[in-house]
């Protein structure tokens, strides 16, 4: 790990604290805020109410479960002090918003929205919950989680009773997970949040409605879909390993879709036109036989303006790996997984603290001090304050914003 300076950590960490400080009504409430942000970014093995409580000197978690369940504060505030963080820090109008999901293994059926279901953190069905998350990744290599939905199962919103023993709001009403990507985008779009690109797995790319949502708002996008995808052709819908396997070997082009842990990306590529001049399908293949002794492929529906180049596409295709880097830091460094809280407010803001671990890169030039606009004052809240708050360009901002409860 890079070497950090405490004394600009700490003067990085009060100016990010500053920003949502006021969301706070009370001074103790606003210390213990500071104080559980702290915790989550200890380098305590787990991030649950009594580790984080005996880092912050408390005798008990009792204060930590206050300020989780009770004490007076907007998350939603929160989250969008962190898209503004976020964006003053490392916002680039070629940014890609993806969506992915993961999953908290739980035991019981009381935490909200938890049931026998899949999730990829397992690899299998596991009782758990699932949340939705939005990551923002830049071309330089910056990558943050800003946004959050607790996916509730259809299940859950058929039992009123059982929804209000866990904090379900009364008129919560069933969102699929690409219906929960599209509220979080249509926030990024309200926020001005700049980006170029959206991206997400098969979950959403197979999802017709996600599609032709993002086409009508004139959002490009790189998303996954299976092979038995059908794309229409000019010949008629074809599916897409059909089409795949009609490419020329000459087609095929090796590129990389970003830097991974042993180095580029590669994969061999191929682009396929579709009857419309802004569909594309993408096909990406591996170099060297899988487990199985078989090239494996990939495929990927593209919406972009004509005259998009190969290089453009395979590189948002490969900015979901930025989603896997998000999961991973702030799951195993900031305690994601470990809050315990059953109630639905337990996962919904257990994301945002500060921005996942995000990477900053330092930027070149004098230090710059960009403005984030706050929200005006709400009436009523004591220690509520407006005016703008600076944040360091150049600090290496790490952590979590997080209503991560314990």
């Amino acid at each position: 790990m890079a070497r950090v300076d405490p004394a600009g950590w700490a003067e990085a960490f009060n100016e990010m604290f500053a920003l949502i400080a006021g969301e706070f009504a009370e001074v103790r409430t606003r210390r213990r805020g500071r104080g559980y942000l702290l915790g989550l970014l200890s380098q305590a093995e787990r991030k649950n109410g009594w580790t984080i409580a005996e880092f912050a000197g408390d005798s008990s978690p009792g204060g930590m479960q206050r300020l989780l369940n009770s004490y007076d504060w907007d998350a939603g505030a929160v989250r969008d002090a962190l898209a503004r963080y976020v964006v003053a820090s490392a916002g680039h109008p070629a940014a890609v918003l993806v969506a992915d999901e993961t999953g908290f293994l739980k035991k019981g059926r009381r935490s909200a929205g938890v049931q026998r279901q899949y999730t990829g953190t397992a690899g299998r069905v596991e009782n758990c919950q699932v949340g939705v998350f939005l990551a923002y990744a830049t071309p330089d290599g910056s990558r943050a989680l800003i946004d959050r939905e607790l996916y509730v199962p259809a299940g859950w919103i058929a039992d009123p009773d059982r929804c209000a023993q866990a904090g379900v709001p009364g008129d919560a009403q069933f969102a699929t997970k690409p219906a929960l990507a599209r509220q979080m985008v249509e926030r990024a779009l309200e926020a001005e949040v700049p980006f170029g690109w959206f991206a997400g797995d098969e979950v959403y790319g197979q999802n017709p409605g996600l599609r032709d949502w993002l086409e009508e708002r004139h959002i490009r996008y790189v998303m996954a879909v299976p092979c038995s995808e059908p794309v229409t052709t000019k010949a008629g819908k074809v599916r897409a390993d059909q089409l795949a396997g009609r490419v020329p070997h000459a087609g095929w082009q090796v590129l990389s879709c970003g830097d991974g842990s042993k180095g580029p990306r590669l994969y061999d590529w191929a682009l396929i036109a579709t009857v419309s001049r802004e569909q594309h399908l993408l096909a990406r293949r591996s170099l060297a036989p899988g487990e199985k002794g078989q090239l494996e492929l990939a495929y990927f529906l593209c919406h972009a303006p004509a005259g998009t180049t190969l290089a453009e596409l395979t590189a948002v295709a490969g900015a979901r790996w930025a989603v896997e880097d998000c999961f991973a830091e702030a799951k195993n460094e900031t305690g994601l997984d470990h809050y315990q809280v059953r109630k639905y407010d337990a996962l919904v803001p257990a994301h945002h603290a500060v921005d996942a671990r995000a990477r900053v890169p330092r930027r070149p030039g004098p230090h710059r001090r960009p403005v984030i606009a706050r929200r005006p004052a709400r009436a009523g809240r004591p220690g509520h304050t407006g005016g703008p708050c600076p944040v360091d360009n150049n600090s290496r901002h790490r952590g979590l914003i997080a209503r991560h409860r314990s």
